[in-house]
């Protein structure tokens, strides 16, 4: 493996790094308040190595690892060893002073310690429903500052030698809409933290600090060797693509533009020539690109890599100041994860240019609301976040995954017994959306419909989303999927399509938000995929009859 070390050995540190990343990720997920984690799974775990590179992700929500990956760094930055002790946890949001890549995630990162030296660090990111700012929930892609979205933490000392510091813990939960979930959910992390280093030092106890850190370090050389052979696989070559987010105006885009140039064993992402930032909050910060493009790219080349930092080595990534791919503050950038979705797509087409037998048709990434007010049954604010999933563009060979979460996003549904359970909330419906995946020989990923019953008189909703205006695209003659939509009281007299983008809309007692997610597009002519599949798709009541006429040709065998 490089560096003299037996790669038994290897495979077997490695994958006991990886399992306490998982059981960290158990601890969180089990121990938290909020239905945003403890029911969705919005937050990821990891552990780093002394000099901040990833050594094992879980793998959970993708984009949380730029965020991890900057407070890290950070933190090593801010503080010197001899400041640091044992028992030291810290805490980090700010995506401009390395703290994430936006205000609701945030980072809790503790050191590890062997005598006196920092073998490891073990971190945790979990999504908070609401950490104050202009909307419930802290996200709005109207927000057009990140001042308006929440409080903002650089690298602090949140816990001191076992002790949580109170008065940064109380300024955090004063901020906050929710404290009480607030307060559960810290505490969760921590937890996490406990658990994560107590595994981490077992390991070190067994084979000593230099032995452990010589395995670690030649299992990222291992990896980063591993994926720069993918990479040979590749034709040498530069691939453009491009691809459009919504603008700050209803109907307006803002391009974001990629050369890629493939290199032996190395990547080099140039976005050069992306528009301007926008003033809203669509803006993809640094972390939240690296993590994308990161997560796309092992996703096409070599699935199996080990997720660590080894394979990171092999990637370059550029983008200009002040774009909307590398926005400087005070630009806001809350729903950088939905813009992901599309950021996605651009990196998925470039790649399928050079392996043309693994291409993917564009995808519909998830919707974003976050509805908030006053529960009659028991007089408690609550903050309902919620995410729900698109579709997945159609691949070279085999159709798009319908209701997924796509690219760097991750995290679940909301269950629909949870969310009545925890809020005065009901869903009257929830499916695939018949006939919104684009048309091809293979067809494109379904997107959802899910719809809001409200049971409350106060409620308000904010609406965040994508590929409304600019559906998912076809490939190699595929059809675009459906776009997306927010619609309210559908069936009503007063049915109207709300913006694709608002804060504070009022939602009446008894009035209804349907959520139509976008869906993904289609992969080659669709006169030539196989009347098998149009038959199952139309049994399986995935597209009408009258669809697969019009589009397909097909006959009825009736």
């Amino acid at each position: 493996m490089g560096r003299s070390v037996d790669p038994i050995k290897a495979e077997v540190v490695a994958r006991f790094l990886l399992a306490t990343a998982e059981e960290m990720g158990a601890t969180l997920i089990r121990t938290a308040f909020s239905p945003n984690i403890k029911e969705r799974a919005d937050c990821s775990t990891a552990i780093f190595d002394a000099a901040g590179q990833v050594v094992a992700l879980a793998q959970r929500v993708p984009i949380h690892l730029g965020s991890m990956v900057g407070a890290v760094d950070e933190i090593r930055r801010r503080y010197t060893l001899e400041e640091i002790r044992p028992g030291d946890m810290f805490i980090a949001n700010d995506p401009y002073n390395g703290g994430g890549s936006h205000l609701p995630d945030i980072n809790v990162i503790a050191p590890v310690f062997m005598g006196k030296r920092i073998v490891v660090y073990v971190a945790n990111i979990a999504h908070h429903a609401d950490v104050g700012g202009m909307v419930p929930g802290s996200e709005a892609a109207v927000c057009q500052s990140i001042f308006q979205e929440g409080i903002r933490i650089p690298p602090v000392r949140i816990v001191r030698g076992g002790e949580v510091n109170r008065d940064v813990l109380e300024l955090i939960l004063l901020n906050s809409r929710t404290p009480g979930e607030r307060v559960g959910d810290l505490k969760a992390q921590f937890a996490a933290n406990t658990v994560g280093a107590r595994s981490v030092t077992a390991l070190f106890e067994r084979y000593g600090v230099r032995e452990t850190e010589r395995t670690i370090a030649a299992y990222l050389d291992f990896t980063e060797r591993r994926f720069a052979a993918a990479i040979d696989r590749l034709p040498s070559g530069t691939y453009v693509e491009e691809d459009f987010l919504d603008g700050d105006r209803e109907g307006g885009v803002a391009r974001i533009r990629l050369k890629l140039t493939v290199g032996k064993g190395r990547l080099d992402f140039d976005f050069t020539g992306s528009d301007p930032q926008l003033a809203s909050a669509r803006n993809i910060p640094h972390r939240a690109l690296l993590a994308t493009v990161y997560t796309v790219a092992k996703s096409l080349l070599d699935p199996e890599v080990p997720a660590n930092a080894g394979y990171y080595r092999t990637l370059t990534i550029r983008a200009p100041a002040g774009s909307v791919v590398g926005p400087t503050p005070p630009a806001a950038v809350g729903c950088r994860s939905i813009s992901c979705g599309v950021l996605g797509d651009v990196i998925a087409a470039a790649l399928s240019q050079a392996m043309p037998d693994k291409a993917l048709a564009r995808s519909g990434p998830h919707h974003l609301l976050v509805l908030a007010g006053t529960d009659p049954r028991n007089g408690a604010y609550f903050v309902n976040y919620e995410t729900v999933a698109g579709g997945m563009g159609a691949r070279a060979n085999r159709d798009g995954i319908d209701a997924v979460r796509v690219h760097a996003s991750g995290a679940s549904n909301l269950p629909v017994e949870a969310l009545e359970h925890a809020y005065p909330l009901r869903i009257e419906r929830y499916s695939l959306w018949n006939d919104s995946g684009g048309d091809g020989r293979y067809r494109g990923g379904m997107g959802v419909i899910r719809d809001y019953r409200v049971l409350a008189g106060d409620v308000v909703v904010s609406l965040s989303s994508e590929r409304q205006h600019v559906a998912a695209a076809g490939t190699a003659d595929g059809h675009a999927g459906k776009p997306g939509a927010f619609v309210y009281n559908p069936g009503m007299a007063d049915e109207r399509k709300l913006p694709s983008a608002a804060a504070d809309l009022t939602l009446p007692r008894g009035s209804m938000l349907r959520i139509l997610t976008p869906a993904g597009g289609g992969y080659g002519p669709p006169r030539e995929r196989d009347p098998g599949l149009v038959e199952r798709d139309v049994r399986e009541e995935r597209i009408s009859r009258n669809h697969a006429k019009s589009t397909y040709s097909w006959e009825s065998p009736e």
